[in-house]
């Protein structure tokens, strides 16, 4: 193919209308066609990246291989189409003006004036083309965050028009989300306000070439008509995207309502090569059509927001499938948990994920219910700051030293299992300054992860500033909690499990980061189907 293709996507009306669920959605129809494709998104707040934002405020910071912190859409992105992103697939407006400032400091304007337009607008446009010239992809989704009309997102709009005008006739279009509200009083569907939607996009100098139209009920072919004449676009480019089971569903939608067919016409791209869904299709037959059904608890501090643990909760779909196993996750505080009440709270439990997390509030309920899972056999599972917290209830009730704690929790513990790595101890700096992205990890042979995992070798994603303190792991070792997963580099321990345990894993890494549809994460696989067996024996049991 001679020239990247590029779509834009932008939102009308209201936020959080699943612009990223549609992008993903289109990519993976586009991808079953075979065309090679990703997805970027642009975000307008002056965060350089969300890696500061408090997951109450944005969801869940989403990690990638190269390190960089950025929007959870990410995580829909690489779980859709199985392809890896990177720093170019998230953009924000802090990013964007840090550069251009850093450019002026240099002198690189030759003392011209700073503008929004051309200065800001021309670095929007050569971060959306980075992914283009690259010669990987034949067609790049660019998601524009924000919706149409704010004032935060104007530069993007205005880059993309130009960027439209650059690229010429068939080599870029505008998709555009909006709502069609349904009026209860009233009995029907109103077209208003995506016609103002519409109305505001075209003051900016953009045609919305596609509309694709949120509803809870079936828009009928009259709507369609009205839409396609009042927003200037052809009725066979007016889709419906109507409330679905699971967000899994709506490629399936989309491909019936033609949406990958009419963004290849208007691409001026062959739209006659097979739609190719068959692993698709059988992820969703399984998913709602399981056989058995087990309950996680997943133990957290910002369980409030169910978007600060997408990626978890994505990944236990995905091992569900695997397993034909539903998994009904219960989200637990860890600010409610106290040794008076665990076994109440732990109630019912096949079991317990200790999620990862930041700070030291809600930490003993964390540490209590790792003590739960490990004195009563449940399968266990924790992540990040979970793993952590497992090396600290192991130090303090079972090698004796009640003091243990993370120096992250209290500075001067007698015990420090768990201390700050020894790169981090000069770093002011909160931003972009962990241990992040893809590092390198041995596993032992003969050991539950390597069962799981099937091989030696393999990589995860990171996000901790904290380690485990090896000073500590003859001890943790001779007591019957095993370092099995080791950085061939630095020797840093990445993986501890409880060989005497039923399944009793903790990982330093993020295995959520890496599930996808294609590609269930072996440790989430393993671990629902710990449960899975806890579960039956426990009926057995009871049956005996």
């Amino acid at each position: 193919m001679s020239q990247t293709k590029y779509i834009f996507v932008t939102g009308g009306v209201t936020s959080s209308l699943g612009k990223g669920i549609i992008a993903a959605s289109l990519a993976k129809l586009l991808q079953a066609r075979g065309y090679r494709t990703t997805i970027q998104k642009l975000d307008p707040y002056i965060n350089v990246d969300p890696g500061t934002l408090n997951p109450y405020e944005h969801g869940e910071c989403y990690v990638t291989d190269d390190g960089a912190e950025t929007d959870l859409d990410l995580g829909h992105y690489e779980r859709f189409l199985n392809v890896r992103t990177s720093q170019a697939n998230n953009v924000t407006t802090g990013r964007i003006y840090q550069s251009v400032i850093e450019k002026e400091r240099r002198g690189e304007f030759l003392g011209k004036t700073v503008q929004v337009v051309p200065h800001i607008t021309n670095e929007i446009k050569q971060r959306i083309q980075i992914l283009g010239n690259s010669g990987d992809y034949d067609i790049v989704i660019t998601e524009i965050g924000g919706t149409v009309g704010d004032i935060e997102s104007l530069p993007y709009i205005e880059a993309v028009r130009q960027l439209l005008w650059e690229l010429g006739e068939n080599n870029g279009i505008v998709i555009h989300l909006t709502l069609v509200p349904y009026l209860s009083a009233a009995g029907e569907l109103k077209t208003k306000p995506t016609q103002h939607s519409v109305k505001t996009l075209m003051e900016s100098g953009i045609k919305a070439d596609i509309l694709v139209c949120r509803t809870e009920h079936e828009i009928s072919d009259d709507i369609k008509e009205k839409l396609a004449l009042f927003c200037n676009v052809k009725k066979g480019a007016v889709i419906q995207s109507i409330d679905a089971s699971t967000i899994y569903d709506v490629p399936i939608l989309m491909q019936e309502e033609g949406l990958d067919v009419v963004t290849l016409d208007k691409l001026a791209l062959p739209n006659d090569a097979e739609t190719d869904l068959e692993q698709w299709q059988q992820f969703l037959k399984k998913h709602k059509n399981p056989k058995h059904k087990v309950t996680i608890g997943l133990i957290g501090k910002y369980v409030e927001l169910q978007d600060s643990y997408k990626s978890i909760l994505e990944s236990f779909i995905h091992a569900g499938a695997a397993n034909e196993v539903k998994v009904e996750v219960k989200s637990i505080h860890s600010e409610h948990i106290s040794e008076a009440n665990v076994t109440d709270q732990m109630k019912g439990l096949d079991g317990i994920l200790v999620a990862p997390g930041f700070g030291e509030r809600g930490i003993e309920g964390k540490i209590i219910a790792v003590g739960h899972a490990r004195e009563n056999n449940i399968p266990f599972l924790g992540i990040c700051l979970g793993m952590q917290m497992a090396v600290i209830e192991f130090a303090r009730n079972v090698l004796g030293l009640p003091n243990a704690n993370s120096t992250e929790m209290d500075s001067q513990t007698a015990d420090p299992v768990i201390s700050l790595m020894e790169e981090q101890k000069l770093v002011t700096d909160m931003g972009g300054t962990m241990r992040l992205g893809a590092w390198d990890c041995q596993l032992k042979p003969n050991s539950l992860v390597h069962e799981v995992y099937g091989k030696t070798d393999i990589t995860e994603r990171h996000r901790h500033r904290f380690e485990y303190n090896n000073m500590y792991k003859t001890q943790m070792e001779e007591a019957g909690l095993m370092a099995t997963g080791l950085n061939p580099k630095t020797g840093l321990v990445e993986v501890v499990e409880i060989p005497s345990h039923p399944w009793f894993v903790g990982v330093q890494y993020h295995p959520e980061y890496r599930s996808t549809v294609a590609n269930p994460h072996p440790l989430f696989v393993g671990f629902v189907k710990a449960a899975l067996v806890q579960k039956q024996q426990q009926t057995n049991a009871s049956l005996a």
